[in-house]
Parts: C-alpha cells; sequence; structure tokens
C-alpha cells in the first residue's frame, strides 16, 4: 500500500459561531473517532493532517495542506457543511470519506456526495478503505462493521490530536476519554439504544488517567460514554487505582438510576464535578430515572428529591428534557418542568426538541411508517432549531408558544441567579460557566423561537412547510444555511440542501423486496 497524504476533518461545528461561550467552549466537543482514525492512520505508515473545526476561523484555511484522502467525521447537524467540504475537495482530485452520525443516519443520501460512507468502523474498515482509496460515483459505496470496535487508540495514542484540540480552546480545557459504548437501556428515541453496551479495557483505561496527570498538574476529563458507570464499582475501582482520589475533575453522563446517595458519594471523593442525567419525560422512562411507575407530579418530587440529594456531593447536575414525545399533552409537561425547577433550584435544565435523525433510532422507522417526518435541511436538525417530527397533540403555534414560556422562565434572569446561588458547592469557575451558559446559549435560543412563532403567525410559506402541505424549503432557511456556509455554500452540491426524510422506510421496503422476489 503506498504512503498517503490523509487528512482528518472533526466538524464539532457547522457555522462560525458568534456567542462567546460557543468560542470558549465548542472544543471541548471534539470527538474520539476522528482522533482514533487519526491514530490508526497513522499506524498504518500515512501522513496525517488534523483539523477540528469548532466554529473559529476558516476549516479549509485549517486544511490547506494537499491530500490524498480526507476522513470527515460529522453530526447531521454539520450534514450541509460536510457536503460543500466534500465537494470541494473532490474537485481537487481529493477521495473523501464520510463517518459519524450522519453517515449512521443517512447513508443513502451522504453516498451521493462522498467516496465513502462509513458506519460502525474499526481499524479493519479504515485499512479497507485506505487500501482501496479511489473515486467512486456517482455513488459512494457504504461501508460498515458489524458492532463498535472492541477496543480504541486510548489517550496516549491520540495525544498529537488531542493537543491540536486543546491548543484552540482558551481557558477550560477537557480531555475526551470513553470507557464504553452503547447504552443498556431501550429508549426509543435513543440512537445509543440500538447500540449492545460494552465497556472497554480497564487497564488501558487507568494508563490513560496516570498518563493525563504527567500532563496536567489537574486535568479536567470529560467521559463520553453514551451512560457512564453502568458497571459503577468497575470504573469506579479502575479510577481509585489509577489516580489519587480528587486528583481529576470529571465530567460524565449518567443516569439517576445510577446515581444513588452511595455512588454519588463515591464520585464525590473522586473529582466527578459534574453529572448530566437524562430524565426526558414525565410521563415515561421511569426505569432510567429510577422513578418506577410514578408519572406527573409524583415523577417531579421524586426526580426533585432526587436531584438535591446528588447536588450535595457533585456541583453540577444538568438535567436533560425532551420536548415534544407523544406523551406530551396540553400545558400540564410544560407546568411540572417548572415546578421541577422550583423543587430543584441548582439544577441546570437542558431543554431539545424530539428529532428523528434517520436510521438511528429503532422509533424513527414508525414516524416515517405514519407519515409524520418533515425535510428539514440537516443544518438545523440539532435538537433545538426546528422538529423533524410532526406532532400528535399540539398545533406549531400552540407548541412554539408553550417552548418560549418554559424557556423563559427556567432562563429568566431571576431564574438564573437562583441556579448560581443554590449551587452553593460548585467551584467558582464551574458556577461562572453555569451562568454564563445561560446568558450566552440560552436567550439566544429563546430570540430563535420567537422568530420562528412570528414567522408561523406571518409567513404563509414557512408555515405550509412546517404543516408539511409543501416540500419546497422556505427562503428565510435556505438564506440561513448560505450565510452560515459562507464561502463554500458555492461548492454545496446542486439538491444537497434536500433529502429524503422516509429514505430508511424505503430503504428497509426495497430490500424486503428483493428478499420476497422469486429466485
Amino acid at each position: 500500500m503506498r504512503k498517503l497524504r490523509i487528512g482528518v476533518i472533526d466538524l464539532v461545528g457547522n457555522a462560525p459561531t458568534r456567542r462567546l461561550f460557543g468560542r470558549m467552549m465548542n472544543g471541548n466537543q471534539a470527538s474520539i473517532m476522528p482522533q482514533a482514525i487519526a491514530s490508526w492512520c497513522e499506524q498504518e505508515g500515512h501522513d496525517v493532517y488534523f483539523v477540528c473545526y469548532s466554529g473559529r476561523g476558516n476549516v479549509l484555511d485549517d486544511l490547506s495542506t494537499s491530500v490524498d484522502l480526507v476522513f470527515v467525521g460529522a453530526f447531521t447537524r454539520s450534514g450541509q457543511l460536510a457536503y460543500a467540504i466534500s465537494n470541494f475537495m473532490r474537485s481537487r482530485g481529493v477521495v473523501t470519506v464520510l463517518g459519524g452520525p450522519h453517515a449512521r443516519s443517512y447513508p443513502q443520501d451522504a453516498c451521493k456526495y462522498f467516496d465513502y460512507v462509513v458506519g460502525f468502523t474499526d481499524r479493519q474498515v479504515i485499512r479497507d478503505i485506505l487500501q482501496d482509496c479511489s473515486h467512486h460515483r456517482p455513488l459512494g459505496v457504504h461501508r460498515t462493521a458489524t458492532r463498535q470496535p472492541m477496543e480504541l487508540p486510548g489517550v496516549r495514542e491520540r495525544w498529537k490530536f488531542i493537543d491540536i484540540v486543546l491548543e484552540k480552546v482558551p481557558f477550560i480545557k477537557i480531555v475526551p476519554m470513553v470507557g464504553s459504548l452503547g447504552c443498556p437501556y431501550t429508549c426509543s428515541f435513543c440512537v445509543d439504544a440500538a447500540v449492545p453496551y460494552q465497556p472497554l479495557n480497564f487497564d488501558a483505561l487507568k494508563e490513560d488517567l496516570r498518563f493525563l496527570l504527567r500532563k496536567f498538574k489537574r486535568p479536567r476529563v470529560g467521559w463520553h460514554d453514551p451512560n457512564f458507570g453502568i458497571r459503577f464499582n468497575d470504573f469506579l475501582d479502575a479510577i481509585e487505582e489509577a489516580v489519587p482520589p480528587g486528583s481529576i475533575d470529571f465530567f460524565a453522563e449518567s443516569s439517576l438510576s445510577i446515581l444513588s446517595e452511595q455512588n454519588a458519594k463515591r464520585l464525590k471523593r473522586n473529582g466527578f464535578k459534574a453529572v448530566l442525567p437524562g430524565i426526558e419525560s414525565w410521563y415515561d422512562m421511569g426505569n432510567k430515572s429510577k422513578t418506577g411507575k410514578n408519572k406527573g407530579m409524583d415523577k417531579v418530587r421524586k426526580v426533585a428529591g432526587h436531584v438535591n440529594m446528588i447536588l450535595e456531593y457533585i456541583p453540577y447536575v444538568q438535567t436533560n428534557f425532551v420536548l415534544g414525545l407523544d406523551t406530551d399533552m396540553g400545558s400540564e409537561p410544560f407546568e411540572l418542568t417548572k415546578h421541577f425547577i422550583d423543587l430543584a433550584p441548582g439544577a441546570y435544565p437542558a431543554l431539545s426538541f424530539v428529532t428523528a435523525f434517520g436510521e438511528a433510532a429503532p422509533l424513527n422507522l414508525e414516524y416515517q411508517k405514519a407519515g409524520r417526518m418533515l425535510g428539514f435541511p440537516f443544518h438545523f436538525l440539532n435538537c433545538n432549531h426546528v422538529m423533524n417530527v410532526r406532532l400528535n397533540n399540539y398545533t406549531w403555534s400552540e407548541f412554539v408558544d408553550r417552548v418560549i414560556d418554559l424557556r423563559s422562565y427556567v432562563f429568566s434572569r431571576r431564574v438564573i441567579a437562583r441556579r448560581v446561588r443554590a449551587a452553593r458547592n460548585t467551584p467558582k469557575w464551574l458556577r461562572g460557566v453555569n451562568a454564563w451558559r445561560s446568558v450566552s446559549s440560552e436567550f439566544g435560543k429563546v430570540k430563535n423561537h420567537i422568530r420562528l412563532r412570528d414567522l408561523l403567525t406571518t409567513d404563509p410559506h414557512v408555515r405550509r412547510y412546517w404543516e408539511g402541505e409543501t416540500t419546497e424549503i422556505p427562503s428565510f432557511y435556505v438564506d440561513w444555511v448560505k450565510r452560515d456556509l459562507g464561502p463554500l455554500w458555492d461548492w454545496l452540491p446542486e439538491g444537497a440542501l434536500y433529502h429524503d426524510p422516509n429514505a430508511y422506510l424505503n430503504s428497509m421496503t426495497k430490500a424486503k423486496e428483493v428478499t420476497e422476489a422469486p429466485a
């Protein structure tokens, strides 16, 4: 195999970042898999040029070196940006590969714009692509492993690429680590629910933590596990064996079912500063939130008490909610969330819209069968700007009004100030992040929702698009993408703003027809 010049681009952002919080913190959302691919490529003997685009600067300026092949890792919100980059690179003879959540969710669409599209990715998949390294047009080749990799390059192996990312993070630098893949819970809307749970090598984890203590006086580590601590004692035993208690600040997404008081005490002792449990719904997900059959206000009280207990030990708790689930009706789910905020004032609420990302979750197929999908450009599928699933129990105007009212309440200056005061055990720097994030990010989301409500009222085309009465994308959204892509807008392939929102269903139907066809 000839020696290649390889570019690896991790698209953390999809547009220039205007808000200060994003400019300061987006780099800490860098993905592990692009770093792993860069490491594998170097281990295969190739030259690698690594770029993490977090919304600062020009992504193509960062990869000015001539390359033979480029890997692009992207979430769906960066889909259009990824397509424009691929078109630009292919015009210069470069072979392009797409990986990451967007490639897993929309492989049929992505194959129109990349030479290779990869789903589950292990070292053998990467080796096969490097050995072939050829153009595939008009449709790219879809490659996937049978499951997630059994092991990934650790922090020591990825350090060269981690360091490139951290150089662009001004103050609070968080090293990405992962101890497990997949999730044992079965939330039908979750992209990780269909991925079998598996822990990674504990010896490698311990060595990575020791390595970080040699690099930093006090490292900060963000665990990228979909649900950290499923094998709680095994993970905490490994941490305690590797490093002195409290010598590293940890941040992790974990479920309330894991965060008992005994476990919270142990997490505190080992330096955990933030946990992000998913509450999702006041009417469902009882196993994940450890609330059993409790629903409505009973669940609010139980969860609030649980979160307040956690806050006694862990200073930053982000509670995740999903708005627009089919179990929601009327004002009650929104009012219940307000009650929760009143009862647990120290919690930071993260509010997301139901978003169906192609093939990523089992529920998406049911939405498509029911004809409920909307074809919003990928650029807006970030769980905050739009919903691409038609609501069962609300009109759009009613739903948006309730979202505005909820966000305006939980991120009012009075409630933000109370949240900061309630986090009395929080280090000053983390308390500042709490307030800074609310003001810099959440105020902008409220403004976007207000603008959407006005458009639904005054712009017939926008209203008809949201109602599914037309598939022609309103100029408001086209202009938004054009503004965000800047010079790369000219490289967006023709038709790339559109996609088939029912591609998953159509591919399943086609596969069934082929299987059932007579020999």
